[in-house]
């Protein structure tokens, strides 16, 4: 057996020998006979390599192939022997070869000629698909990326599990994908790639069961699981149909009905089997966000005290081809409390200062999730343990909580602390800020070169450079390179740039009206600078923050407007004191309708034409989120046969108005376009002087043209809005606002003064009659300015003023961030809110509110910014109608704030 078997191997080898080294005619050379020459297998010699060459070669290199084969001229080798052995497992390996063989065209004494017979294999030259659609399409071709490579059977593998994954990845766990190749007769040795998928239907998730889970109730488990939802379903009335026809229906209902037989656990269980109203939550299956929500489960009940909680088992079975079911199976543990807490490591604090910003007692529960941010960091307080040192220089400090006693359901931590040494900040940096000079954003950043480091202070940067708008707040990474023999910090803040001109257009043809709409160019990162510098235009030119506004509105001949407005946030260039100036020019008219001799000409108009200048600073008391602003406006008001629809007695007259504001504000949200926490209070004043008493000759009685020449008043606005996330969620937020209004007159010599009044109801946002002269404020699911004093009044022979003197309105809002994307932020929202506005002081009662609800939804695009559509139902009659207001919709451009 032995001698077989040793017999046995020596035949393959010579087999093995015979195919790798031949002597003879290459299917390449020409076509004239060679006579083989005897070799002997069994006795080796030793040559020198006069020559290689390679045939069979399509695209690839000769030189680059010979030399991957490891072979080369004037080596010397064995033939037959390991180096040839060598040489075709080292082509063999490139996987790019289809079949190869070593030739020996010619021996000359110890001289041998090679030749290397290769096959190349095929390449992919296009990749198509079938059955997706463009955008999957791009989105495939990034994830596969195998055109140009080899054909071969691991690369289609693992093309085709992408795809699979992919589709996994959106819910289609069912997909199939079919790969058909095809020569490619256009280029040579190539083939065409089809991938054929058929993605069949999402995968939902009919039912999620959770055992073991005494101390949780199912719906909170299930609320847990943040992106796998049940499907809908709506089968109880189905079911209990299907049990009254038959003919144990009265027992059933016996037996679901009374308490002796069916406990409340079982009826919930019934409930929740058959009916789902969760029309709004996506159901699909997602293993990735599976497995990220089982996390969240075991989060959840560490927080409430069960530290051992784990998910012991878990399955996920087809409820029909469209549907799974899921089973968790909870093993919930214990509930643990602190007892003793202690420090080891502490130099600078003490522990009682260290317990009390610590803000965790003894007896307290269990609660992982507050100990780490309470211990590392807490974005919503941010006065954590971490602050106390990084906030003072100790950038390397670390605390670590370890268990060093669990005693029954009670546990001792031991906090070990390295403090570490106080650092200096030794550079800063920026990255990204290719169309924003340097010197614009390095004013904003807090923490500077030379000072220690302070983490609130970095933080505080981040909010700046979010505030600016030229970056993505999502994306500002500040990158630390800290030294620890040297005690010093580098600083890098890698900025995302995104564009933040905005343009506004929205208009059509109203016959003879004309144009009706908007043309408005918003340019947020404008440079006077640099408009002799074409290289810094983009389109116009831009990189020093200034912000150019130019804006037309039309209601066709009706109504015109035209501004321009130019800011300089840092005038100067040392501190933040933003320098504006603008300019307006209102036209609003009136067209005959009714006579058919002048149809449509113009009878009447009313003018307002006005300039500001304006000059703004951030200060440091009470905190360094406050500002304050001051400006200075002249407007002049021109009537002609128009100013007895604001209840003046003279149809065509001019009214001047000089008025200072002065407007203090707070401001300490994190994020311009989705705030989740933080407040913006705004209070302002208006004042003129006060005309009537540097004149003696005006008093009430006088001529409406005399009293009204110069307009004297007060205007006092309030706005806060407070933003606070829910649930410890980043895209659940409420937002609480308020905003009231006062217009005041200097005693009663004149009174209250017709214009600059406050007109209430709708989106905000109007074009219509009277839209000049006033505060437009905005109360969803009513009409516009269907909640104003004098509405009902107009045209008549005594008509009062248009408008009210004081206004109420508070809003609650709740927001759900869907896309965080830059490019395009989407929220929805719910809304209550309630508001009124009164014509007199006497007639002021601020529980008297007109109230509604409804939803909307906001998309941010930097292009044109922030747009809106909402629907409201107005609960209350509007003034002068006994009907309820009722469903309205509503659109809106830009930030509405009232």
């Amino acid at each position: 057996m032995k001698k077989s078997l040793l017999f046995l191997i020596c035949l393959v080898w010579a087999n093995m020998a015979m195919s790798q080294i031949r002597l003879g005619q290459s299917r390449y050379a020409s076509n004239k006979p060679v006579d083989i020459l005897e070799l002997n297998y069994s006795k080796p010699e030793t040559y020198r390599i006069a020559e290689i060459k390679a045939v069979g070669l399509t695209t690839l290199d000769e030189i680059a192939i010979i030399s991957l084969s490891g072979l080369k001229v004037d080596d010397q080798i064995e033939v037959p022997g390991d180096e040839i052995s060598n040489a075709l497992k080292k082509l063999w390996s490139q996987g790019i070869i289809g079949d190869v063989k070593i030739l020996v065209t010619k021996i000359e004494g110890d001289d041998i000629y090679l030749l290397l017979d290769l096959t190349e294999r095929p390449r992919f030259s296009r990749v198509e698909f079938t059955g997706v659609n463009k955008t999957q399409e791009s989105e495939l071709r990034d994830k596969i990326n195998i055109r140009g490579r080899v054909v071969r059977d691991d690369v289609l593998n693992n093309a085709k599990r992408n795809i699979e994954k992919y589709y996994v990845d959106k819910g289609f766990l069912n997909t199939e994908v079919k790969v058909i190749q095809e020569r490619d007769t256009l280029l040579p040795n190539s083939v065409k790639l089809r991938f054929a998928v058929d993605t069949q239907t999402k995968v939902k998730i009919n039912e999620i069961k959770v055992y073991g889970n005494d101390e949780v109730t199912d719906n909170k488990v299930k609320g847990k699981l943040k992106k796998t939802k049940e499907h809908a379903r709506v089968h109880i009335f189905k079911d209990l149909f299907s049990r009254a026809t038959d003919a144990s229906a009265k027992d059933y209902a016996n037996a679901l009905l009374h308490t002796d037989s069916a406990s409340t656990q079982d009826a919930k269980s019934y409930i929740n089997k058959t009916l789902k109203l969760n029309f709004f939550n996506g159901s699909k299956f997602i293993p990735k966000e599976y497995r990220a929500d089982k996390d969240n489960v075991i989060g959840y009940y560490n927080s409430q005290g069960f530290r051992d909680a784990e998910i012991v088992e878990d399955s996920v079975y087809d409820f029909s081809k469209d549907k799974i079911n899921i089973d968790l199976e909870v093993e919930e543990g214990k509930k643990y409390y602190y007892r003793n807490i202690t420090f080891r490591g502490n130099y600078i604090h003490p522990d009682q200062v260290l317990l009390a910003k610590l803000g965790i007692q003894k007896g307290d529960v269990y609660n992982r999730e507050k100990l780490d941010k309470r211990l590392n960091y807490d974005p919503q307080k941010g006065d954590d343990v971490s602050s106390l040192y990084q906030d003072d220089g100790y950038l390397f400090f670390s605390i670590d909580p370890v268990e060093v006693n669990v005693f029954q359901d009670s546990i001792d931590l031991e906090m070990r602390i390295f403090e570490g040494p106080q650092v200096t900040v030794n550079s800063v940096n920026i990255q990204g800020n290719e169309r924003t000079s340097d010197h614009v954003v390095m004013r904003e950043i807090r923490i500077l070169p030379g000072q220690k480091f302070n983490r609130s202070l970095l933080v505080r940067t981040i909010r700046e450079l979010s505030q600016l708008g030229y970056f993505d707040p999502e994306n500002i990474e500040p990158d630390l390179r800290p030294n620890f023999e040297a005690a010093t910090v580098d600083i890098t803040f890698k900025l995302q740039e995104r564009p933040n001109d905005q343009i506004e257009l929205s208009g059509g043809w109203g016959g003879f009206f004309g144009f009706v709409g908007t043309v408005g160019l918003t340019f947020n990162n404008f440079s006077l600078k640099n408009i002799g510098n074409f290289d810094k235009w983009d389109p116009l030119p831009v990189g020093d923050g200034q912000r150019l506004s130019l804006r037309v509105q039309a209601n066709g001949r009706s109504f015109q407007n035209y501004s321009i407005s130019l800011t300089e946030p840092w005038f100067g260039g040392r501190k933040p004191n933003a320098l504006s100036f603008s300019f307006n020019h209102s036209v609003q008219r009136q067209v005959d309708f009714f006579n058919q001799d002048n149809f449509g000409n113009e009878i009447g108009f009313f003018k307002i034409t006005g300039a500001t200048i304006g000059l703004a600073k951030r200060v440091t008391w009470p905190d360094d989120y406050f500002s304050i602003s001051n400006s200075l406006q002249f407007q002049v008001y021109e009537f002609d046969q128009f100013g007895t629809s604001f209840g003046l007695s003279y149809p065509t007259g001019v009214s001047n108005s000089i008025a200072f504001n002065t407007t203090v504000s707070r401001n300490n949200i994190d994020n311009p376009i989705y705030p989740r926490f933080g407040s913006n209070i705004i209070l302002s004043a208006t004042l003129t002087p006060p005309y009537s008493s540097l004149n003696q000759n005006i008093d009430r009685e006088s001529p409406d043209e005399e009293k009204y020449k110069w307009l004297e008043y007060h205007k006092w606005m309030f706005d806060a809005s407070i933003y606070t996330p829910l649930f410890g969620s980043n895209k659940l937020v409420a937002s609480a606002r308020a905003h009231m209004g006062f217009l005041g007159s200097y005693g009663n010599r004149i009174g209250l003064i017709p214009l600059e009044r406050f007109v209430m109801g709708g989106d905000g946002m109007t074009f219509n009659n009277f839209a000049l002269g006033q505060e437009i404020i905005g109360l969803r699911g009513y009409e516009n300015q269907s909640i104003t004093p004098g509405r009902d009044t107009r045209g008549t022979a005594n008509p009062d003023p248009f408008g009210g003197v004081v206004y109420n309105k508070y809003v609650m809002e709740v927001r759900y961030l869907v896309s965080p994307n830059p490019s395009a932020t989407i929220f929805v929202l719910g809304f209550a809110e309630a508001g009124n506005n009164w014509g007199s002081y006497a007639d002021f009662n601020p529980y008297d509110l007109k109230k509604s609800a409804g939803v909307g939804a906001r998309i941010f695009m930097p292009a044109f910014g922030l747009l809106g559509v909402d629907w409201g139902y107005g609960f209350d009659a509007i003034p002068g109608a006994i009907r309820r207001s009722g469903s309205q919709f509503h659109f809106t451009i830009g930030q509405q704030f009232r």
